[in-house]
């Protein structure tokens, strides 16, 4: 007989390569996570195991199947046996059948055994475990794969192959990871959504009816363009869950891919690279930026990138790169100056403001925290009104989405009254700040003034500094411009903001917004 070749649970149909074959499976495959689709004929994407337990060829406790390469064809049926619900498939290229092999007649027992397997009982629970996807994998993964004549048709397919193998072994489910895939050629073009397919074999039909477009691997335009609209909530993207982009090179890229690194950074999508057939030395004149891998990845940290010498037996690579990618604690750039702050106003309720240019404040204060991810997992926003006296307006914790948020701020009643600006920035520190002490997010102050402040502000803003809070100062009108440079952090040009009259605190928000996403990103670095 033939020797045989040991295969793992997940091993393909389609990933042998002889006409007839040999193999031995290994003991205690997972049933639920078996795909098998058909009745004594698999299409070539079943798992060669499970077909072989669906089959009655042997138990769960493994052994020698033979595996005979067959036809594609159509309407592959779905049947329950041995504890396997094989699945249905309109239609595929290629099929198997497994029997036993000649040397292994003790095996034949195993029929009556595996027909008679207790662990019925379990079975009605699992395929919605199949559905769900792997729970440990939380990530929304568009693969950026290479459609240039870089690559050609033959190597195209063998790419799409190896895209098909991540895909599955991901564990793709309502609540696992979701995939969708764009090509990157001349112009780029996104193939389907996240929200398209939520199992792994429509996703693998899919990437199969994927054509080559050809042209110039304009790989940075394309992760420009998929960094800004493929990870839309109508697209499919989940809140709080990373966005990653796998881009696939093979060779170079023929445009400029730094710029796009930075966008989609500050979109907060982490930026996987897999490079095929790097450059070899005496191509090396034809490309453009030889260190174009660091400039494009999320962190050049090494775990972002990715090697592999050629398209040719990349089954190997599919596992430590399904690793990486379901690596939550791991996606750096997951966190962005929008969906990581904390950012607390502290507004001037003095007699000085007056009603209608109270509004101008409450509407500015509106504009700044529009731009932000407010949520339970997000960005935060609270706000503290100060007289002599200070109220809480309203927490961190009390309003976790942006709509309530923006209605509290709204409803902020006037007060009027002194100015004491030091007691209510250590008030702000102590009873607002104080609760978020340890909490993931970076810490900011924007403390708006109309005027002159009757107690000291230079102490209790170095205190607020001190307790890990970023202060920018915004005043108006009377306010003393050295009372707002000593309340602001440093570098205080940046940080201190100043403006004639209340109408012009609209166009501060921008930068004040800039200011954040800087700090942000320095603290990060």
């Amino acid at each position: 007989s033939l020797a045989s070749t040991a295969i793992t649970c997940f091993t393909r149909g389609l990933d042998l390569r002889k006409e007839m074959e040999d193999v031995l499976c290994p003991a205690n495959c997972p049933l639920w996570q078996f795909y098998v689709f058909g009745d004594r004929i698999y299409a070539s994407l079943s798992s060669i195991c499970g077909a072989a337990i669906h089959r009655g060829v042997i138990t769960n406790a493994g052994g020698a199947v033979r595996v005979q390469t067959l036809p594609g064809q159509e309407n592959y049926p779905a049947v329950n046996a041995n504890g396997i619900q094989s699945q249905v498939l309109t239609r595929w290229a290629s099929s198997f059948s497994v029997t036993r092999t000649k040397n292994t007649m003790l095996e034949a027992v195993g029929r009556s055994v595996s027909t008679a397997r207790p662990s019925t009982g379990k079975r009605p629970k699992k395929p919605l475990d199949k559905k769900a996807g792997n729970k440990d994998c939380k990530a929304d993964i568009a693969f950026l794969i290479d459609g240039s004549y870089n690559i050609g048709q033959r190597r195209f397919n063998l790419q799409k192959n190896f895209v098909g193998k991540v895909a599955v072994m991901l564990g793709i489910g309502t609540e696992g990871p979701h995939v969708g895939v764009v090509q990157a050629s001349e112009h780029p073009k996104i193939e389907f959504y996240l929200k398209n397919f939520t199992a792994a074999k429509e996703v693998l039909f899919a990437i199969k009816e994927l054509g080559f477009r050809g042209g110039n691997s304009n790989t940075g335009k394309a992760l420009k363009h998929t960094a800004q609209k493929f990870f839309s909530l109508e697209n499919g993207s989940r809140k709080g869950i990373p966005k990653v982009i796998v881009v696939f090179i093979d060779g170079w890229p023929s445009d400029d891919i730094e710029e796009a690194g930075i966008v989609a950074r500050e979109f907060g999508v982490n930026v996987f690279i897999v490079s095929v057939a790097k450059p070899t030395t005496e191509e090396l004149g034809m490309v453009q930026d030889i260190g174009f891998v660091d400039k494009a990845v999320c962190r050049n940290n090494g775990f972002f990138s990715y090697q592999m010498p050629t398209w040719f037996g990349t089954t190997k690579y599919v596992k430590p790169l399904v690793q990486k990618l379901c690596s939550h604690e791991q996606m750096l750039c997951s966190k962005t100056c929008y969906n990581s702050v904390n950012i607390g106003f502290l507004i001037d309720g003095s007699s000085s403001v007056g009603d209608s240019n109270f509004r101008l404040v409450l509407d500015f204060i509106s504009n700044i925290a529009k731009a932000f991810e407010i949520s339970d997992i997000g960005s935060k926003i609270a706000a503290v009104q100060f007289t002599y006296d200070q109220r809480t307006e309203f927490s961190f914790t009390d309003y976790i989405t942006k709509e309530k948020v923006l209605s509290a701020i709204r409803n902020i009643r006037y007060m009027s009254g002194g100015t004491a600006t030091g007691d209510a920035i250590s008030f702000t520190t102590r009873n607002v700040f104080g609760p978020m002490k340890d909490g993931p997010n970076k810490n900011f102050l924007i403390v708006l003034t109309d005027g002159q402040s009757y107690d000291d502000v230079r102490g209790p803003a170095a205190a607020a500094q001190k307790a890990g809070i970023t202060v920018f100062s915004v005043g108006v009108a009377w306010a003393p411009l050295d009372d707002l440079r000593d309340m602001a952090s440093e570098p205080r040009e940046s940080h201190t903001f100043f403006t004639r009259e209340f109408t012009g605190l609209e166009q501060m928000v921008p930068d004040i917004i800039r200011g954040i996403c800087k700090d942000f990103l320095d603290s990060k670095q």
